[in-house]
């Protein structure tokens, strides 16, 4: 997810707790009491849902990190044991 992506996501999550309140503050009745429940309810339950994916982002970046390590050492050692197999033989004396 782009940063600029990320950060418009969590404005438009803050912008829905923020027109909750203002819900609560200016529509009496029922009406305000069920628009001030269900947008701040979406836009705290967005910001939730979107910090759980920037943790399964992280996590998938630590796997693809570790996996790349793994890799890198994997052709390290097998081209150390080419170069060691294509060295002539000792000959003794």
């Amino acid at each position: 997810m782009a940063p600029r992506t990320r950060r418009v996501a969590y404005g438009f999550a803050a912008a829905l707790v923020v027109a909750g309140g203002i819900c609560a503050g200016l529509v009496p009745g029922v009406t305000g009491e069920v628009l001030t429940i269900t947008l701040i309810s979406a836009g705290l339950g967005g910001a939730l849902l979107l910090v759980f994916l920037e943790i399964g982002f992280g996590e998938e970046r630590d796997l693809r990190r570790d996996e790349d390590r793994r890799r890198k050492r994997l052709l390290r050692t097998v081209s150390a044991r080419r170069r060691s197999r294509e060295r002539p033989p000792r000959r003794p004396g």
